[in-house]
């Protein structure tokens, strides 16, 4: 079943379609996103749980980079089509992240 596309959840997806192929993790998701942070996990959840994410352990050694391991996210093939589609049926004149090209530059 697709995700409801909540504007929480829109917002989220249009910092992941940035740059599709990047991986991401929930904290720099919702900062780009302007969401606050218990907004932005369940929702990663919810897009995983559809298909559109997937997403993997950091492996790093905590101690040594004095944090815990990060857990990063990012668009699978069909998610970034998915998610696309979604966006352009919600705004199909207004949101600029589900065109494949870029926007022209300032004249």
């Amino acid at each position: 079943m697709p995700p409801r596309m909540t504007i929480p959840t829109q917002l989220e997806l249009g910092v992941l379609l940035a740059d599709p192929a990047e991986e991401r993790y929930g904290y720099d998701i919702g900062t780009s996103a302007g969401l606050a942070s218990g907004t932005v996990h369940p929702i990663l959840a919810r897009l995983e749980g559809a298909g559109w994410l997937e997403s993997r352990w950091e492996d790093v050694d905590s101690s040594a980079v004095g944090r815990p391991p990060r857990r990063y996210y990012r668009l699978t093939t069909s998610g970034v089509q998915a998610a696309r589609a979604a966006l352009a049926r919600r705004h199909p004149a207004r949101v600029p992240w589900f065109s494949p090209q870029p926007s022209p530059g300032p004249s």
